[in-house]
């Protein structure tokens, strides 16, 4: 029996075998999948894009389901409440924001280019250039497996946070209490964007921060932008293998901010005086540079690096395993500590591992 390999599946091309695999394309095929195996006690890795998945190279000995539901449904659309959409879970994301753009919905277009499902994006409340899904998300319709029942929430219910919402808290190594099936979004129409908030992508647009463009222009400048910094995936391209921002930015107290130099870029993070740092700075500022990893480094060979064009990316260069990647991510985030005293923590979801 031909086995299936995590690393076929995932962006970041590596990863071991999967104990069963098994792809869902319609809602009652999702449902069923889920049930069968938490009857059957299978431990479960649900996964879509695989954009933010590193799994071990031993892979995942369980049930891995692979969720390729595709298609949405428009249920009303007015020039007051703009359009509300439902999308299936495993419906490309990037091919929605294409979609949306094209017919004059607005409120996604800064998040052109990013990997991955639909589904994925409420996780984690995925989110670039000053732009995040909880600005436009309405309501996740989800399979509970604790209830063994169909559960919506709202999206205040989702509790979303910086690169967090009440579905990753749930998570538990890629297995989720809640199975993501559809996605509603609420979304104005117009032809031009939400204000630009990132002040690179309204330089680049020739605008000032907080002012609107137009969609197609945004989107188009987020894509240039993101294809630069290696974060659109290109087959022939190695620094587009890997899961793409392997850190998060770190949030911390003002005090620690104001340790750091004065050109250390902060940005305010909510109440409590909090500050949002920039991991990329970091990472290059404690001496590892775009490449790192790379001519024979110890930790890996040269086989995975640092991105060649952006600091926050660990990339395969063809033949790294998950060891290698997250052997270079261990020294980075190693170093960033000894430098700064400030720990970087993983965005991807690391399965079978731990930094």
């Amino acid at each position: 029996m031909t086995q299936t390999l995590l690393s076929d599946l995932t962006t970041a091309a590596v990863g071991g075998p999967a104990g069963t695999y098994i792809e869902a394309r319609t809602e009652p095929e999702i449902i069923e999948a889920v049930r069968s195996a938490d009857a059957a006690g299978e431990q479960l890795l649900i996964i879509a894009g695989g954009s933010n998945l590193l799994v071990s190279d031993d892979g995942y000995p369980g049930t891995v389901l692979r969720i390729a539901s595709e298609g949405f449904t428009v249920n009303a659309e007015d020039s007051c409440g703009g359009v509300a959409v439902v999308v299936q879970a495993g419906h490309n994301w990037d091919a929605l924001v294409e979609h949306a753009v094209r017919h004059a919905w607005s409120g996604i277009e800064a998040l052109s280019g990013i990997p991955g499902s639909t589904g994925a994006t409420p996780v984690q409340n995925v989110g670039a250039y000053g732009a995040d899904v909880s600005q436009t998300i309405a309501a996740v319709r989800t399979w509970d497996r604790e209830k063994n029942a169909v559960r919506t929430f709202t999206n205040s219910e989702l509790k979303f946070g910086y690169r967090d919402s009440i579905l990753k808290q749930t998570t538990v190594q890629g297995s989720p209490r809640f199975v993501v099936l559809t996605v509603e979004f609420q979304l104005p129409l117009g032809r031009m964007s939400a204000p630009i908030r990132y002040a690179e992508l309204a330089k680049s647009l020739g605008v000032e921060p907080g002012q609107r463009a137009y969609a197609n222009d945004v989107r188009r400048e987020v894509l240039r932008l993101r294809a630069s910094k290696g974060m659109v995936l290109a087959p022939d391209d190695r620094d587009t293998y890997s899961t793409g921002s392997f850190f998060t930015n770190p949030i911390v107290s003002s005090e620690t901010a104001g340790r750091l130099p004065g050109d250390a870029p902060r940005y305010p993070a909510g109440e409590d005086g909090l500050v949002k740092l920039s991991a990329a700075w970091l990472i290059d500022h404690a001496g590892f540079g775009k490449g790192y990893g790379l001519a024979g480094a110890s930790v890996s060979g040269g086989r995975a690096s640092l991105s060649t064009k952006h600091t926050l990316a660990i990339t395969n260069r063809g033949s790294a395993s998950a060891a290698d990647m997250v052997a270079v991510a261990r020294e980075v985030q190693r170093g960033v500590i000894e430098r700064f005293g400030i720990e970087l923590h993983p965005e991807p979801l690391l399965i079978g591992m731990e930094l």
